[in-house]
């Protein structure tokens, strides 16, 4: 990059002053990885500090039964295949109630695209779930599975989420929302819920008093101007509703498992490679410089290795999620062996051993707990990057 146009980049991020479209494409054509994070350090910094977040959750994912046949996704099963499944109430509270020990405080629920579940199973299963574990926050269904509702309900959007948030949904959740621009949307999702819709979903959701998080699946055959175009259209309606959280960057996951069953769903995987951990650092370090006005990025551990996940929080992001726990959307995702859980004691550790305070948070970001940081006494205790 120029030394003129780095410099003038500096000056914008040092007085607040927002970026442009042109802007990012420049710094993702930036190759000084480390000016960048020390860009995205400064501004996380300014937002949050020396806090890193996470929260104990558990994901649900209750059917991967699925009309749609998405390039990149190895998690869906058409009905009546050997492993399709679609979980009973009563087994979605069961595998729930098992964390109510470890203090859990989030279920995360995303499920398939289900061809003949009725609407009714949906808030029943929230209404159960809510019941036995009353004081678990409800993160539940992708605006495409709110998209979906309406078709098989006849209701509207805003029926559907006023009879969920009455059920005890507290957030929806960021999925579905790949890559928007339809260059790229055209050839890697098999639904009709598009940046219209969606966007129209979460605005409704923002309407209600609901905040969401966002989210890019990135690293597949999109390219830096399709990931810009994709912050800023985010940023735009988060000017209009404030409704946004966090903004999640996901790297886009090879088949490693689903494979072995002789069928390889994930269709793209043959004409492109996952995303390197450089790549990975970047795309994060660019999202947190674009999205001026979201209070938090997150790093999905699962999806990005623990070392990626740990260096990703001195480029820019702010939030490692939580213990997760039996990710099915994606497996073993870095390919060498992240774990299907992480306990509160791992996620401290973790954090700590980055440089950082760890905050213990709810589904809103309010501080539920606040712990020590690394102890500075010890000589080798890691400390954040200095801005």
């Amino acid at each position: 990059m120029d030394v003129g146009l780095k410099r003038e980049l500096e000056a914008k991020v040092h007085a607040g002053e927002r970026l442009t479209r042109e802007d990012g494409i420049a710094l993702y054509e930036c190759d000084d990885l480390a000016w960048l994070g020390g860009l995205a350090h400064e501004v996380r910094t300014r937002k949050n500090g020396d806090v890193v977040h996470f929260n104990v959750n558990r994901h649900l994912n209750m059917t991967n039964v699925c009309t749609a046949s998405c390039a990149y996704c190895s998690f869906q099963r058409k009905p009546g295949e050997k492993d399709a499944y679609t979980m009973r109430i009563e087994e979605a509270v069961r595998l729930a109630k098992a964390m109510e020990n470890d203090n859990l405080t989030e279920l995360h629920i995303v499920n398939g695209l289900h061809p003949t579940l009725p609407w009714r199973y949906y808030p029943r299963s929230l209404r159960e779930l809510k019941k036995a574990l009353p004081d678990v926050s409800l993160k539940a269904f992708t605006a495409t599975e709110i998209h979906h509702f309406e078709t098989i309900s006849g209701l509207s959007a805003s029926e559907i989420l006023d009879e969920l948030i009455d059920a005890g949904l507290e957030s929806l959740t960021g999925g579905g929302a790949e890559i928007f621009d339809w260059e790229v949307r055209q050839h890697i999702v098999d639904h009709r819920t598009h940046w219209e819709d969606w966007s129209r979903i979460h605005r409704l959701a923002h309407e209600k008093g609901l905040k969401t998080p966002s989210t890019m699946l990135y690293g597949h055959i999109e390219e830096p101007r399709h990931r810009v175009d994709h912050v800023l259209r985010l940023r735009e309606l988060q000017d209009e509703t404030g409704g946004f959280q966090v903004f999640i960057p996901l790297r886009y996951q090879h088949d490693f498992v689903d494979m072995q069953d002789g069928k390889v769903r994930n269709k793209l995987q043959a004409r492109t490679t996952m995303a390197t951990g450089a790549e990975a650092l970047k795309t994060f370090a660019v999202s947190r410089l674009l999205f001026d006005n979201v209070p938090h990025i997150k790093c999905f551990w699962v999806m990005h290795g623990l070392q990626t996940t740990q260096l990703a929080l001195q480029h820019g992001a702010d939030d490692m999620d939580g213990s997760v726990v039996e990710y099915k959307i994606t497996h073993d995702a870095d390919n060498y062996g992240t774990p299907n859980k992480l306990t509160r004691e791992d996620l401290l550790e973790l954090i700590r051993d980055a440089g950082f305070r760890p905050v213990e948070r709810n589904t809103r970001y309010e501080a539920i707990r606040e712990y020590p940081g690394p102890d500075p006494e010890r000589r080798e205790s890691p400390q954040p990057m200095r801005v």
